[in-house]
């Protein structure tokens, strides 16, 4: 069990939220049909697991808006508990999650780059193709809970389409997560209805409460990272630069890859 008055950090995005599908060839941003429906599901998806971890014991817990700009929730519906990170322009994925977190917890995520899971890819469905860390594919969960590993806090919980937990469980051991729909494509599902989705986010986060947390997520040092962009210029004006100070090598002409310390320099 975690320790009492514990302090969690809650990063919820879209995609992967029950009934949320997005529209065909365009994806869910703010002009698409059901984008109204996914900023309700997302804010109660997200309640479900607030009051689970404050009836476990948690004094504290920050939800960080993280899909798009930033801005999707309906901040005066969230739990009035909650600290609420919301925006763009930071350039830092969970700001201050350095001043010491017990674990963090996905909503609405989505499957990196797979045949038929629904709105999968990684970070922007218009720039990548695919990443790869020491040789693996990794998405956004994965990136995200190194991040987070990196200042100690354990990926504890997700909740996403039934790839993205497959994804989840085979990086996070110990992750407990809720399968919100069985995906057919990229905009098609099977879902299961909202209320059993956040009444399962509920009882799952709260049981989680129960068992040891895991340990923190890293890629290990130095880590081999590979990206395929969806434009060759954008290969040709990547400016990473690897850990012996000399720029991603070019794999074709879609493809850099180089080696890097710190998982947070994929985004810089």
């Amino acid at each position: 069990m975690f320790r009492f008055g514990g302090k969690f950090y809650i990063s919820v995005d879209l995609e992967g939220l029950a009934c949320v599908i997005g529209e065909y060839g365009k994806g869910l941003g703010f002009d698409t049909p059901g984008y109204a429906f996914a900023r309700g599901e997302a804010t109660e998806e997200v309640n479900a697991a607030v009051r689970a971890l404050y009836d476990a014991g948690a004094s504290e817990v920050w939800v960080w808006d993280s899909h798009g700009k930033g801005y999707n929730l309906l901040y005066e519906k969230l739990d009035p508990r909650t600290k609420i990170v919301m925006g763009a322009g930071s350039k830092k994925r969970f700001p201050f999650i350095e001043s010491g977190f017990d674990g963090v917890l996905f909503i609405g995520y989505h499957a990196y780059d797979t045949p038929n899971a629904v709105l999968a890819h990684v970070y922007s469905s218009a720039t990548y193709q695919s990443m790869h860390i020491n040789g693996l594919p990794v998405g956004e969960a994965q990136i995200d809970g190194a991040i987070a590993g990196k200042y100690g806090a354990p990926v504890i919980f997700l909740s996403s389409d039934d790839n993205c937990v497959a994804q989840a469980k085979a990086s996070f051991p110990g992750v407990a997560t809720v399968v919100t729909k069985r995906s057919l494509a990229w905009n098609s599902c099977v879902s299961e209805h909202p209320s059993k989705v956040r009444e399962d986010i509920y009882n799952t986060v709260l049981a989680a409460a129960s068992n040891p947390l895991p340990a923190p997520f890293t890629f290990g040092t130095p880590f081999e990272y590979e990206v395929r962009f969806k434009r060759i210029e954008y290969a040709e004006s990547c400016s990473l630069i690897s850990c012996d100070n000399t720029p991603f090598g070019r794999v074709d002409a879609y493809t850099v890859k180089g080696t890097l310390a710190d998982p947070e320099d994929i985004l810089r």
